[in-house]
């Protein structure tokens, strides 16, 4: 597509500010919360990991869509962004195993993109002034109509959004004659966190996110898994209700992100809305136990209280963001509980924390 041939687009931000850009060629209005990723590689499996649902992606790479797009390389079913804000848009890709180019993958899905945006400065502004919710659209002439569509989008704080990515039925994956079988809660799971726990020789069953403790427990498996997902994880009572049992019965347990949140919300340790949250494959989080450092995959726009963390007699303290010293990662004193507040399984990202999936199979061959 010519650059001559595209359509003026913009962002509207909640507080009235607007940034200008060019459409792709989707033409549209898509709203949600505005968030932006500094990865500099990766961008189809952030488009399609599911704890990016309802978010609008700004992405900080100056290219994106160069290398096209592989089949294999997402994280969930379909894209879970709810449109995409860049800098260049590459019509063109080249890599060799690449499957097709993004503009073509975008149509298929029908997400609306916008690009030649400041991103730069937008960026900067979403840092200055925190996530906040916003609008792109195609339609540059009604700005008082978009004004008024995005006054109805709701505040990410206190919205569950686990049901809308969450399977349906349950399904397995891994070997069924595994030697260890885990069941985990699907409240927004990447697929490489389930390749990352097969691959240990490990059986998996995912539930929905509204199961109860009963029906994993009915399947009668070694561990328990709580997985990474969008949105605020206060109104997951059900989840929060299943972690409580399974802490209760001191059975292995092992909670990534969102599934971070719930273990803590179980204990009595609240969660907050953070200014801009943590999204990158560049983190930097030291291990308190080990007192070595990691390279970390983050995706979050909530945490935890860090004071409570602290104060909780029966909850430690194990990983530590070094850029804000917010809470990375828990464990429970007298039970088999651990969470972290990134991605051991990145996807993209660096490897560092995979040993957390060794642990976690540890922990549950010490009780089999």
């Amino acid at each position: 597509m010519k650059y001559t041939t595209r359509k003026k687009a913009l962002v509207l931000l909640a507080d009235g500010t607007i940034f200008y850009g060019k459409s792709i060629g989707i033409e549209g209005t898509v709203t949600g919360e505005i968030c932006f990723n500094t990865g500099m590689t990766g961008y189809q499996e952030i488009f399609t990991d599911p704890s990016y649902y309802g978010q609008l992606m700004v992405a900080t790479n100056a290219h994106i869509g160069n290398y096209g797009v592989n089949d294999e390389e997402v994280e969930s079913e379909g894209i879970k962004i709810s449109g995409l804000i860049c800098r260049n848009f590459s019509f063109e890709h080249s890599r060799v195993d690449s499957d097709g180019n993004l503009k073509d993958w975008f149509e298929k899905h029908n997400l609306v993109a916008i690009s030649d945006v400041d991103t730069r400065a937008l960026v900067s502004y979403i840092r200055e002034n925190g996530a906040m919710n916003a609008i792109i659209s195609t339609d540059t002439e009604n700005i008082d109509k978009l004004k008024e569509q995005l006054a109805n989008v709701p505040n990410m704080e206190g919205l569950e959004l686990a049901s809308k990515v969450s399977t349906k039925e349950p399904y397995y994956v891994g070997d069924e004659n595994a030697s260890i079988k885990i069941a985990a809660l699907d409240i927004g799971i990447k697929k490489n966190i389930l390749r990352n726990l097969a691959k240990r020789d490990a059986y998996i069953k995912v539930f929905p996110f509204n199961a109860k403790f009963s029906d994993l427990q009915e399947w009668n498996p070694d561990g328990y898994f709580i997985s990474n997902g969008p949105g605020d994880p206060e109104p997951l009572v059900d989840a929060q209700n299943l972690a409580k049992e399974v802490i209760e019965k001191n059975l292995p347990l092992f909670g990534i992100c969102l599934g971070h949140q719930v273990i803590a919300l179980a204990n009595g340790i609240s969660t907050y809305k953070m200014h801009n949250g943590h999204r990158g494959i560049n983190h930097p989080v030291k291990n308190l136990i080990t007192s070595k450092g990691e390279i970390t995959s983050q995706n979050h726009g909530f945490a935890i209280n860090r004071e409570e963390t602290e104060a909780h007699a029966d909850v430690e303290i194990t990983h530590v963001h070094l850029n804000d010293n917010t809470v990375a990662g828990i464990k429970m004193k007298s039970k088999n509980v651990f969470s972290v507040q990134y991605h051991p399984e990145a996807s993209p990202g660096p490897h560092d924390s995979e040993y957390l999936f060794d642990q976690f199979i540890e922990n549950i061959k010490k009780v089999k």
